[in-house]
């Protein structure tokens, strides 16, 4: 077997199979099982795991699911796919194209075989994080190292560094905004950024997730310079009774409504592909949590997923990363 060509595969955190509360069981239980993303433990952790947020939390997540799954299935997955193929038509016969999930299907084992199997001798691991955290881009270089220890013959890797700061990424972003903003039937007074939130614990311990959330904040307000526009930042999906990192995305927005914020619209820039977090917590039950509390008009705008603007930043970051290689 030759091991001459290149390989990128493209790494996104997971999604069930099913919009069901079994599929939901298997996703929550490798995902809550990664000593990445609960550092409780396991001796603590698995009872409660086991015993309580396995029985009561998959038929209410199999619910929320359920509002947004797509013919394609879910929407990370349906997404992500996508941009792998839309980057696959870029680099064309330069390079092979896949992707895969963290926890759940396909997993990153299956797809660094099957680059291997088609002759990627080189491959470029690109987590789709542009923060970088050690419960996302390590835990995904863990689950590659797992892989990778288990072959005889190993490939040679590159790993795509946390974005957050780059030109590309923050001009990728200012220029999708912008458009999905001038799209909307109202002008919003607020927009906030809403990136998905850490244990406070995890940025006392030195993790840099909080500090790159606030860098790409800065720098996209900094981009968009809308004196029309308050932008805020906030993080979302709280779990569990740890302290999260604050504010909190719900928070802000009943907060907003209240001191009499009428008009909002919400984005985050820290997700690549849009998920149950940005279309069922942002899109759904935001909407409703700004709306009750007294706003009128909202909106969510949507990942940066396969535009032109993001496909190109992407694209400009992988053949980055190839230099020397291609």
């Amino acid at each position: 077997m030759t091991a001459h060509r290149i390989g990128v595969l493209l790494v996104n955190l997971g999604t069930p199979d099913a919009p069901t509360p079994q599929a939901v069981r298997r996703y929550l239980a490798e995902f809550l099982s990664d000593r990445r993303v609960v550092e409780i433990p396991p001796l603590v952790w698995q009872p409660i795991l086991r015993g309580v947020i396995l029985n009561t939390r998959p038929k209410k997540s199999a619910h929320a699911y359920g509002l947004v799954w797509t013919e394609e299935g879910s929407p990370l997955a349906a997404i992500t796919r996508a941009q792998a193929e839309g980057l696959q038509a870029r680099l064309g016969a330069e390079a092979t194209v896949r992707w895969a999930m963290r926890y759940g299907n396909p997993s990153i084992a299956a797809e660094l075989d099957k680059l291997q199997a088609e002759g990627c001798g080189r491959i470029l691991i690109a987590p789709l994080y542009p923060q970088y955290s050690g419960a996302t881009t390590a835990s995904a270089m863990d689950a590659v190292g797992a892989a990778l220890g288990k072959l005889r013959w190993q490939p040679a890797i590159r790993t795509l560094p946390a974005y957050y700061d780059d030109p590309a990424h923050i001009a990728a972003l200012k220029a999708d905004i912008e458009r999905q903003l001038a799209a909307l039937p109202f002008a919003p007074e607020v927009l906030l950024l809403s990136f998905h939130g850490m244990p406070e614990r995890t940025h006392t311990l030195g993790d840099p997730y909080y500090a790159q959330c606030l860098e790409t904040a800065r720098l996209l307000g900094e981009g968009l310079a809308r004196k029309d526009l308050r932008i805020e930042t906030s993080f979302q999906s709280r779990f569990g009774r740890a302290k999260w990192l604050e504010p909190a995305t719900d928070v802000v927005l009943a907060a907003e409504a209240v001191k009499g914020t009428r008009r909002l619209a919400v984005v985050a820039p820290g997700f690549s592909a849009d998920c149950l977090e940005t279309r069922e917590e942002l899109a759904i039950r935001g909407r409703e949590q700004f709306l009750a509390a007294g706003g009128s008009d909202y909106a969510t705008l949507d990942c940066l997923n396969v535009t032109d603007a993001g496909m190109a930043m992407l694209e400009s970051l992988v053949r980055r990363e190839l230099s020397g290689w291609l």
